[in-house]
């Protein structure tokens, strides 16, 4: 049996440990050395470097545990009975242009289900996390999500994927429907970070296609422990993967299932 409570609380040492090496080389970065991975999609030493250290930790921590790791420093294993599954720099736009938020994010998963989620956001030195069975926090105090239930007082984020051609049917439909119609629309970059803040009452609901599971996994659990609700965009558990997701606080959730169904 796991000590998921050692396990948080040595994550949680983790991601910060990489946020502060990912601060640090802020300070000094050069755009020259960004690499495109696809269009307009980007990677630097930085994510790498982050990763590495993430996963030489995590390895120490849970030696028979596999890893899903975005930028592949390690072979996939995702068969284990526990499997590692990271960002080691969520946001990486956001940071080649000194701009917030951006973050690390680590969840463990379970034969059965996610069992810890922490997501470490940089800039604002925010550690949100959590593990099965247990509350959800900002640091060291307990978030909730919101009680909005009125689409026109929601404050909702959207997402905008790289696969912009797939998805630009999707990102036209939701801004022509919401905007005028919702408290207010953001496009922030940071899918991880940005489903804790949904957790933590600061918005309503998130939507986003074609991400990676490294981008949700840790942020979901945070926000289902925060009372919130996660599915894909017909309202199943297929968002697991990344490829549809749609998060809210849980009251909102049908009548965005209902204008996504429209499209």
């Amino acid at each position: 049996m796991l000590d998921l409570v050692f396990l948080t609380e040595q994550v949680r040492i983790t991601a910060k440990e990489a946020g502060t090496f990912i601060r640090e080389e802020r300070k000094k970065f050069d755009r020259n050395v960004v690499e495109k991975k696809h269009a307009h999609d980007y990677v630097s030493y930085v994510d790498k470097e982050s990763e590495r250290r993430i996963v030489t930790r995590l390895k120490e921590l849970l030696p028979e545990a596999g890893f899903i790791t975005e930028e592949e420093s390690i072979a996939r294993n995702e068969k284990a009975d526990y499997c590692w599954i990271v960002d080691p720099l969520d946001g990486t736009t956001n940071f080649i242009h000194d701009n917030a938020p951006y973050c690390v994010s680590i969840a463990l998963r379970g034969k059965t289900g996610l069992l810890i989620g922490v997501v470490y956001e940089i800039t604002r030195d925010e550690c949100f996390w959590t593990y099965k069975g247990s509350a959800s926090y900002l640091n060291g105090t307990k978030i909730h999500v919101s009680s909005v239930s009125a689409l026109d007082d929601a404050f909702i984020e959207l997402g905008f994927p790289y696969n912009a051609e797939a998805y630009r049917p999707m990102a036209v439909h939701l801004v022509n429907t919401l905007y005028g119609n919702v408290g207010g629309l953001r496009l922030m970059g940071a899918a991880a970070v940005e489903l804790c803040y949904v957790a933590a009452g600061r918005f309503e609901a998130r939507i986003e296609a074609f991400l990676g599971p490294w981008d949700i996994a840790a942020g979901t659990l945070i926000l289902e422990n925060a009372g919130g609700k996660v599915s894909d965009f017909k309202g199943g558990n297929s968002f697991y993967s990344g490829a549809q997701v749609l998060a809210s606080n849980g009251k909102l959730h049908a009548d965005l299932l209902d204008i996504i169904g429209k499209l």
